[in-house]
């Protein structure tokens, strides 16, 4: 079943900007009403700590935020002690680099990257690497810009400890083959972080299907708040890591010289949590479940191939990713800065990502200062993508004119 034009109704944004293009969810999503109605119930009933107090309401919060955490373990197929709530994906990614990695990476070791990376998966294993004189190894991508197995086995030995990968691009919009690499990697003994916060918006994830060691992702490009996200470990790795973070709610005891720290993933969770937005993070796994994953690749896939048979049609394009798994479409305007060309499409209300999209070695690698980048999700339209591409022609004719008159 598809995906129809009523499933707007449920974003209240669109009543107050009805004619809203909104083309940036891989930045963000925008977020529907049962969403901040559940985060909104928790301010207006139930408003206070948890795990602390004694008295009804303090029992309340806690029966709810660890029924947000009982939610998101079975939308990815996790134990509950496996879930970590975090700030965000980067949170999450820099914890492991800055616990597993501090603790298990040694000089010479290798951590496997690669030029895809957002820089949340890619500058703490940078940084580590420096202090640890550990060897940083991109994967090379192929000519379309995607990693291969095959590209991957290529750098992979026996010093290989860490690899870090995207599961899916924030710029070109490909699927990593994780699952055949995860199993090379762990048949050399290699840990897998995943950075999944392209991932989860699109595809259903199971970990344990998956073998992730560590996955993290961020509630508000799936519909949820910001300032939480998700990071899951195997339980067997989070048990030998130490906390990142010490203060209230992580520790069973503390005498003058010693702390006896909580079990997982309450030892990783220290002070006042987002419990609202935890809520409203679990509220939003409800909501795509409900809507299902296979209506939403559907839905995706459909105004992704829509709209690139559109542009192609338009001369002084450069559209770097045709070949995307997901809705992404990554695109210059020849001769044009891409935040000049975002200016001109913000005056028609449509709203597009322009930069190097916290990816900067995905610029470098493109041989460009940055780009332009349309991305969709399940609240966008046929008439999203006719009004972005009658934008696009208008920016194309627009800029022409400007480059003519200063060559004249």
């Amino acid at each position: 079943m598809k995906i129809d034009a009523h499933i707007r109704d449920l974003f209240p944004i669109y009543q107050q900007q009805p004619h809203l293009v909104y083309l940036d969810s891989a930045a963000t999503s925008l977020k529907p009403q049962p969403v901040l109605a559940k985060m909104q119930e928790y301010y207006e009933q139930y408003g206070v700590n948890i795990h602390r107090g004694v008295y009804h309401l303090s029992y309340l919060a806690t029966e709810e935020y660890e029924k947000a955490r009982r939610t998101v373990a079975k939308f990815i197929n996790a134990s509950e002690e496996e879930i970590v709530f975090t700030k965000n994906a980067t949170a999450g990614l820099n914890m492991v680099a800055l616990t597993y990695g501090e603790t298990n990476l040694q000089r010479g070791d290798k951590v496997i990257v690669s030029e895809l990376e957002h820089h949340s998966s890619l500058l703490p294993w940078m940084k580590l690497c420096e202090r640890k004189q550990a060897q940083l190894v991109y994967v090379p991508l192929n000519n379309d810009g995607q990693i291969t197995v095959e590209n991957f086995l290529s750098v992979f030995d026996n010093q290989v400890k860490v690899v870090a990968l995207t599961y899916v691009s924030n710029v070109m919009g490909y699927i990593t083959p994780l699952p055949e690499i995860i199993r090379f990697a762990h048949a050399k003994q290699a840990v897998v972080v995943v950075d999944a916060a392209q991932a989860v918006p699109h595809l259903a994830v199971d970990v344990k299907a998956l073998d992730a060691d560590f996955l993290a992702f961020s509630a508000h490009k799936m519909l949820g708040p910001t300032g939480i996200g998700v990071l899951y470990g195997k339980a067997k790795l989070l048990k030998k890591l130490a906390p990142l973070a010490y203060g209230g709610d992580m520790n069973e005891s503390v005498s003058h010289h010693m702390v006896e720290v909580k079990p997982i993933p309450y030892r990783f969770e220290a002070g006042t949590p987002a419990i609202a937005e935890a809520l409203g993070l679990a509220k939003a796994c409800e909501v795509i479940t409900d809507i299902a994953y296979d209506r939403i690749r559907e839905h995706d896939r459909a105004l992704h191939a829509y709209a690139l048979s559109q542009l192609n049609k338009i001369s002084g394009l450069t559209v770097y990713n045709p070949k995307a798994d997901i809705g992404i479409i990554t695109f210059n305007i020849n001769g044009v800065h891409p935040h000049d060309a975002a200016t001109f499409f913000d005056q028609k209300q449509i709203a597009l990502r322009a930069g190097h999209h916290c990816a900067q070695l995905v610029s470098k690698w493109l041989h460009c200062e940055g780009t332009l980048r349309a991305s969709f999700y399940l609240y966008n339209t046929k008439k999203d993508v006719d009004l972005f591409v009658e934008t696009v022609k208008q920016t194309v004719a627009f800029f022409e004119n400007i480059l003519g008159k200063q060559h004249e």
